[in-house]
């Protein structure tokens, strides 16, 4: 039932534009009559006004047609406006839902950090807005026309139904030509662009190391493949539409020689015939549009499709009840969890309880599971098995708007985002001075924002700008620390310190523990452990070792005395296949 139901989430947008999409409906009706006005005074002008000679009778037909083409073309106008503003609200109906889809899917699909839905949304847009939808409003007016031709007579109206089947078979044989191909190449062009990104994120690493050839190539050879399939869709296309328009020309003009050979014949009369070839045109026109605009058509079509097929695999966040601010009880309850994407998991029965207030040290090897266990407590990903509890509440029902304030994550990979320094400390939310300058006291990175240009006000790049990798990392600890949260959970805090950021980080801990913030830490310098209270270590997805920090200590010394180094030695080389020493990571 919920699946049906977020399936339907792009479709209820549509269905809120669908008044005004039958005013556009309407005044296509009024513009397609009006297109009836050509023909008409065409055949008054040959069958009355030249025969009766009368002036006067051509000048008021005049005057009335003039009258009606303003009029058709106000219509057009107020048709054309009122698309524009309902692509604007479609757009506006369902960007922030499609966002958070998005968002969401980048969290728990690896590989999916990409704003193509985004791109898609606006593809859609602008096929609702731009004028090939037209062609399929006036679609519906051709048996009118043609039924005009059957009156005027019946071999115009059977050569007006030939024509028109054979454009219309033109049609679908462009849709099967193309489809496939323009397709392929969507999805060509999408991963192009992707790995463009990819490598622009990457860009220095790749400068530096003379990688930029070899990426360059990889990028080129997908986005060749992606103009091959255009080309050989765009040339099929291209041929059967120029092969349409020369067949309506020729259509056209053949139109006028059957009126020709009716009006010898005496079955029609000469305003008949120039009619019936107007007429012809504006039966036809609507097809020969529709086949230039296949392209578009084709496009938003596939937009459409990932954006409902993104709605489906990430449901809209239900409505839950609001909970108490949580004091920082964490409860680890048989957690069993592996990243988005993996089955096999990578952790493995996980259990622990945690008081308020406690800061535990999360130490072990590589690829022992601690950044999975920090994603996990933080409910960024979900388990497979086992709950993380919050007092007592399992994380994953919290709401996360509320839940977030309370929380606080600095990961191992510091990210900035555009603004100033105080935007990204106050989490990019209203500035509140007193708790930024509060948080970066706390951090113990007030002093060194004070010396940037324009100190908190200074104005930072996505990546950083000209901060260094300690400075960015301190900032983004003060970030996790804005508002006082509960509990917090930091990755590798101290990867790009130096010793005076150390001891800072040492100092922040100290300060966090008088203010009951319960607190996780990984890491591997041993001064940075000696700070907690407890300590955690991870052993190939599982608990090797919890509890009181010197009690571990001596737990893994009195095991492996041979590679195990006191907490107050300097951190070793990280030992070949060594699961429990307190110096790895």
């Amino acid at each position: 039932m919920a699946a049906a139901k977020t399936s339907n989430d792009l479709a209820l947008a549509l269905k809120a534009c669908r008044r005004s999409f039958v005013s556009v409906g309407g005044f296509s009706m009024c513009i397609n009559l009006l297109m009836l006005v050509p023909p008409l005074y065409m055949l008054q002008v040959y069958d009355r006004v030249i025969t009766t000679r009368s002036v006067d009778t051509l000048i008021m037909l005049t005057l009335i047609v003039m009258f009606l083409f303003v009029v058709m073309g106000g219509l057009e106008l107020v048709r054309s406006r009122i698309l524009v503003r309902t692509g604007n609200r479609l757009e506006t109906l369902t960007n922030t839902r499609i966002y958070r889809a998005m968002f969401r899917r980048s969290l728990l699909r690896s590989g999916q950090q990409t704003a193509q839905p985004l791109n898609d949304l606006t593809t859609l847009r602008q096929f609702l807005t731009g004028n090939g939808l037209f062609a399929f409003f006036d679609a519906p007016w051709i048996p009118i026309y043609i039924g005009v031709l059957f009156l005027f007579n019946v071999w115009f109206g059977v050569f007006a139904v030939v024509a028109g089947l054979v454009l219309l078979a033109l049609a679908l044989a462009n849709e099967r030509a193309t489809r496939r191909l323009l397709a392929e190449a969507g999805n060509e062009h999408i991963q192009a662009q992707e790995l463009a990104n990819s490598n622009l994120r990457n860009a220095e690493v790749l400068h530096a190391m003379g990688m930029v050839p070899g990426i360059q190539a990889r990028w080129a050879q997908r986005h060749h493949d992606y103009l091959v399939r255009q080309s050989q869709a765009s040339d099929r296309s291209g041929t059967l539409a120029n092969l349409s328009k020369v067949l309506r020309l020729a259509f056209q003009s053949l139109i006028l020689g059957l009126g020709a050979w009716l009006v010898l014949q005496g079955s029609i009369t000469p305003g008949m015939m120039i009619a019936g070839s107007i007429l012809m045109g504006r039966a036809l026109a609507p097809i020969d549009q529709m086949i230039g605009a296949w392209k578009g058509f084709v496009s938003a079509r596939s937009a459409h499709q990932r954006l409902t097929t993104l709605l489906d695999e990430v449901p809209a966040d239900r409505e839950r009840m609001s909970l108490p601010a949580p004091q920082g009880d964490i409860r680890v309850e048989g957690v069993s969890a592996a990243p988005p994407g993996v089955r096999l998991p990578t952790l493995r029965g996980i259990n622990f309880t945690l008081a308020r207030g406690e800061q535990v040290g999360i130490i072990g090897p590589s690829a022992s599971g601690k950044s999975t266990l920090a994603r996990v407590l933080l409910g960024i990903w979900p388990t497979q098995m086992g709950t993380v509890r919050l007092d007592g509440v399992d994380v994953a029902q919290w709401p996360r708007e509320e839940l977030g304030p309370y929380i606080g994550y600095l990961p191992q990979d510091i990210e900035l985002f555009d603004g100033t320094i105080s935007d990204n400390i106050a989490r990019l939310g209203d500035v509140d001075a007193e708790k930024v300058v509060e948080a970066a006291r706390l951090a113990g990175v007030h002093e060194m924002i004070l010396q940037q240009p324009q100190g908190y006000d200074t104005v930072i790049a996505s990546g950083g700008g000209a901060l260094s990798g300690g400075q960015r990392q301190r900032i983004g600890l003060a970030r996790a620390l804005y508002g006082r949260p509960v509990t917090v959970v930091l990755d590798e805090p101290n990867a790009n310190l130096d010793d005076s950021g150390e001891r800072a980080l040492i100092q922040t801990l100290a300060r966090l523990r008088q203010m009951k913030t319960t607190v996780f830490v990984i890491s591997h310098r041993p001064a940075t452990l000696k700070a907690v209270d407890k300590l955690l270590v991870m052993k190939e997805g599982q608990v090797g070792a919890f509890g009181p920090r010197d009690q571990v200590v001596a737990h893994l010394q009195s095991q492996k005395p041979s590679t195990v180094r006191p907490m107050t030695s300097p951190a070793p080389e990280a030992p070949d296949n060594q699961t429990a020493a307190v110096g790895n990571q």
